[in-house]
């Protein structure tokens, strides 16, 4: 599957996400690890795609940056951040199931895989 990189600040307007329909902010209200209680620990847990190619992950004590390419349909990216302090990478998919519900994967660089659900906040 071809995947497209958001445009750069040095080319503006020539991003591929424009009107992506995954862009925004998803309120993560389910995960196949974690009960609600603890997605919400520290910060109502959500994650955010941006079209500039950026993005944001909260849930925990986790707060991670992300990386995104585009596919028509998809959003997939490399997350950067800190779990109580320490250090944690990985990669991750985001796709839209027919009910709006949105799936996330995510495969934590030497740890577990995870899977949340999300809902447009």
């Amino acid at each position: 599957m071809k995947t497209l990189r958001a445009s750069s600040p040095s080319s503006p307007g020539m991003g591929f996400a424009k009107g992506h329909k995954l862009l925004g902010r998803w309120r993560i209200v389910a995960a196949d690890q974690w009960d609600r209680d603890h997605l919400d620990l520290v910060a109502p847990a959500a994650i955010t795609f941006a079209e500039n190619g950026s993005g944001t992950l909260v849930f925990g004590a986790c707060e991670a940056g992300l990386e995104l390419e585009f596919s028509r349909d998809m959003v997939f990216f490399r997350l950067h951040g800190f779990d109580e302090g320490t250090e944690l990478s990985g990669s991750g998919s985001a796709d839209l199931d027919d009910d709006g519900t949105l799936e996330i994967e995510i495969t934590f660089d030497h740890g577990d895989d995870a899977t949340f659900r999300a809902h447009r906040a």
